[in-house]
């Protein structure tokens, strides 16, 4: 093996903590070694969710883990910190441990059909909705939502998407998170470049499936025409949408519990 395919080989997929098996997603206890350094130790006690594993040259094992309440998210930064196994106590599950899904509604109000994921997702934030479900209103804030997402479980992306089909067309995309080959941009909204965006900020985004609306009028932010409403396919699309949207939620609810 090079040196490279070495230095890229992936950790294992769990190890064991005290006959518990700890995984990406698990949350645990920071117990930090005796002699640790200060910001080691400033972490002691507090709770956190392993992001990912990972092994070094040597064969080290460590988990990477953001804390809970890290007070640098408020500042738009996302922070890892790591501990060796030995390092942590697995945190046991609870009933209010719902797996954790965001709804993004994505795109631009004043740009016509490209407001289709605001409005739907406008719409969800007025209903009762699963424990764990989380709707946000992202609008063209590409970097925050970038941020965000490996704070979730798994997550929908709602957005206008043209593929040439009857406007008002609906579809269900999945990713391949594996496969990701676009240039991150900080500034932009294209779902596949956000997700892209978040593993280049060091995330690890969730499991994301994209409910796309194929738009009418297609403007951009060079148009000097303000829309600030959905064409009629669209707007009339916005119920099937909603509904596609309770069946992606029971699907990813059950399936990352």
């Amino acid at each position: 093996m090079s040196y490279w395919e070495e230095l890229e080989r992936p950790g294992p997929d769990v190890v064991v903590v005290d006959g518990v098996e700890v995984r990406r997603r698990s949350r645990v206890r920071l117990r930090p070694r005796a002699g640790a350094d200060l910001w080691d130790r400033a972490l002691a006690g507090r709770a956190a969710r392993v992001e990912a594993i990972v092994e070094s040259l040597e064969g080290d094992v460590q988990l990477a883990v953001a804390v809970d309440d890290d007070p640098g998210r408020d500042l738009g930064q996302r922070r890892q910190f790591f501990f060796s196994p030995e390092e942590v106590e697995p945190l046991p599950p609870t009933e209010s441990s719902a797996p954790r899904v965001l709804v993004a509604g994505i795109g631009n109000v004043f740009l016509g059909d490209d407001g289709f994921g605001v409005a739907l997702a406008d719409r969800l934030a007025r209903h009762a909705l699963p424990a764990g479900v989380e709707v946000v209103d992202f609008g063209i804030r590409g970097m925050d939502l970038a941020y965000a997402l490996p704070d979730y479980d798994a997550a929908v992306l709602l957005d206008a998407t043209p593929r040439g089909r009857p406007p008002g067309t609906l579809y269900v995309i999945e990713p391949d998170l594996d496969a990701l080959d676009v240039a991150p941009e900080a500034h932009g909204m294209d779902p596949v470049k956000v997700l892209a965006l978040a593993r280049a900020l060091g995330g690890v985004p969730p499991r994301t499936v994209v409910l796309g609306c194929e738009p009418l009028t297609r403007m951009d932010e060079t148009s000097e025409e303000i829309v600030a409403e959905l064409t009629e396919p669209v707007r009339a699309a916005l119920d099937a949408a909603e509904r596609l949207v309770g069946e992606l939620l029971e699907d990813l609810t059950k399936e990352t519990t």
